[in-house]
């Protein structure tokens, strides 16, 4: 085992809870944050995939592994100050290379779904593995979530963190260039998990990156998410057709299911008679998020659990939000038993649309040498009472 300690000067002033009203965090134990270092389990090819488990200093966990640059754990408190994982995952490297889809890993090159598996840059047709149906998602079949990166732990005045870094070779599933890519994950001391996303590139290639945790606030995985309440500050949405790839229109959520500017309980229009929900079986669509000016880091959901009074702000400089409520779940078991049921978890995806390389009137994803691609998103948890 492989331990850092790193003592935390005192911060003075409100905190950002309570500025906004939020619980105090009764779980705080002292002014210490903490990193440490494991062996989680081993790659294919033998090489060790290490966890980091970093600590803030009111006593928050977030766990990183550095395969698939996945965050394995998040232990937050409740309105009791009780701590829980509300992250689903596994106790061990296994699942996650056997197969198990996405749980907390980072996604690239591509996030979402590409249609038939092609996209055309600069003339040239370009063929990416089909891994759902007709279409390429998340990646292909080896995508980021699949590979070992390089972890180096890091330590600021807001928090302990951990920076990955993974080389993506010309041609790897597909994609042209040879991809730099650095996800940079910081558990701050005012309770926010910090995602930063950095890349650069040998060759125009499509890049889009996000996380795919999947996240119960109650702390059960045993109970579905239909309870809990989102807000989604967008007024459209990509519609998709039947198999999930957009349309290309930007439709206005104002009179659909889709609307989630107020709070609403997610399982409250889930079963409603819609082609869209039909569709995915549920909620599997991406929100346009209301932007100011493109990049801009502004709000993009609030999701609240009423049974244990955790909630999470996610903010983020990306232009759209997949929510997915976990309706492909099948209750199958992964890794010591493990079973997760239908709609045991919740996915808030920061991310370009969906198929962009292939629709001309969505935001560009075509990253260039000599552009560095940034991103950040931020997961803010809170308590109410």
């Amino acid at each position: 085992m492989y331990r850092i300690d790193f003592v935390k000067a005192c911060v003075t002033g409100l905190s950002l809870a309570a500025l906004m009203g939020a619980a105090a965090p009764a779980y705080a134990k002292d002014a210490m944050s903490h990193i440490q270092k494991t062996v989680f389990g081993h790659a294919p090819d033998g090489a060790a995939i290490d966890a980091y488990t970093l600590t803030n200093k009111t006593g928050m966990e977030a766990r990183i592994m550095t395969w698939g640059a996945t965050l394995v754990s998040l232990k937050t408190p409740d309105r009791h100050g009780h701590l829980a994982n509300v992250v689903l995952g596994f106790d061990n490297a296994t699942p996650y290379i056997t197969g198990v889809p996405f749980y907390g890993a980072t996604i690239g090159r591509f996030a979402n779904r590409i249609a038939g598996g092609t996209f055309k840059l600069d003339g040239k047709t370009y063929q990416l593995p089909r891994n759902d149906g007709t279409n390429s998602l998340h990646g292909g079949t080896q995508g980021f979530d699949k590979r070992l990166w390089k972890a180096e732990p890091f330590e600021t005045a807001e928090g302990p963190g951990v920076k990955l870094t993974y080389v993506s070779a010309d041609g790897e599933e597909g994609y042209p260039g040879q991809l730099t890519a650095h996800v940079s994950y910081q558990l701050r001391n005012d309770d926010a998990l910090d995602i930063k996303y950095e890349a650069t590139t040998t060759k125009p290639t499509p890049l889009n990156l996000t996380n795919h945790a999947y996240f119960n606030l109650s702390g059960d995985f045993n109970k579905p998410i239909l309870d809990e309440v989102i807000r989604i500050d967008a007024d459209r949405y990509t519609p998709v057709n039947d198999k999930l790839i957009p349309t290309g229109e930007l439709a206005p959520v104002a009179g659909t299911p889709f609307d989630f500017r107020k709070p609403m309980v997610i399982g409250a229009r889930i079963n409603e008679d819609n082609q869209q929900l039909k569709f995915a079986h549920g909620y599997d669509d991406n929100w346009v998020l209301n932007k100011p000016h493109a990049g801009a880091m502004t709000l993009a959901a609030v999701v609240s659990d009423p049974g244990t009074g955790r909630s999470i702000e996610v903010k983020t400089t990306e232009p759209g939000i997949q929510f997915y409520t976990g309706n492909f779940m099948d209750g199958k078991p992964a890794g010591k038993g493990t079973v997760f049921q239908h709609r045991t978890g919740l996915t808030l995806e920061t991310q370009h649309f969906p198929d962009s390389p292939n629709q001309p009137t969505f935001p560009s994803t075509i990253l260039k040498p000599g552009q560095t691609f940034r991103s950040q998103t931020v997961y803010l948890f809170r308590t109410v009472k």
